[in-house]
């Protein structure tokens, strides 16, 4: 049977059988993966720690005489460890995986690749506060898909942006008030700093940033808005 190896993330794991795992992958080389971890749930099984989810690993899949695959090596890369032991770590880390399952498809994507595993490195191992990461990931994928966010001009008029700016969900830019419509809600000056400063901000240096005025909470809701306006779906945070 063929054989394929894959630089990929567990992205969601649920038991099968008796002691079998039917496990998500999210592959630089494939994209999304559903593959059978056979025998994994015994206490002396060899591929144990590399069916957990958030788990970083190099998998090596064999194909089944049906679409599936097979898991038969694997070797990890990460398991980020330290967001089991923190709870805000866990939490945002199951938000950035939660964005993976909505958007992911079957075809290769490397830079979306690529920035979720960066995002991930910056939770567990770079000290960035509560969300940053979250934030700054939001906003690249944006970028990647098409929807970027031009900070200094209305994206209707190409007006310096002045005075009360505004977010368009029906397009996902920014407005000035002369362009804004029914679809359109008003974008406070935290916010867009906060977006602006997060955008700007290398993943590793984000713990240098400190956002006051709650402007990181407003701004997480706003791209949670905009995420739903987008792609007709939400996802987990707190």
């Amino acid at each position: 049977m063929a054989t394929t190896k894959v630089k990929a993330l567990v992205i969601e794991a649920k038991d099968n059988k008796e002691k079998d795992k039917l496990v998500t992958l999210y592959s630089l080389e494939e994209g999304k993966l559903f593959v059978y971890f056979k025998g994994v749930r015994g206490a002396k099984a060899k591929l144990k720690a590399a069916k957990e989810i958030f788990t970083f690993a190099e998998f090596v899949l064999e194909q089944t005489k049906g679409s599936g695959y097979i898991v038969t090596e694997a070797n990890v890369i990460d398991s980020f460890a330290p967001i089991r032991k923190d709870l805000d770590k866990y939490y945002e880390v199951c938000s950035i995986v939660d964005i993976v399952k909505k958007l992911a498809t079957n075809d290769s994507d490397p830079a979306f690749f690529v920035e979720i595993i960066k995002s991930l490195k910056s939770v567990c191992y770079d000290g960035a506060p509560k969300n940053y990461a979250l934030i700054k990931f939001l906003l690249n994928i944006f970028d990647q898909m098409g929807y970027k966010f031009n900070f200094d001009y209305c994206a209707s008029c190409k007006a310096k942006l002045t005075g009360k700016k505004y977010l368009n969900f029906d397009y996902g830019e920014f407005v000035c008030a002369n362009c804004k419509q029914y679809t359109s809600v008003e974008v406070p000056q935290t916010v867009l700093s906060a977006l602006k400063i997060l955008k700007q901000t290398p993943y590793e240096s984000l713990k240098t940033v400190k956002i006051g005025g709650n402007g990181d909470i407003k701004a997480l809701n706003l791209l949670a808005e905009n995420f739903e306006w987008r792609f007709n779906a939400k996802f987990f945070f707190v």
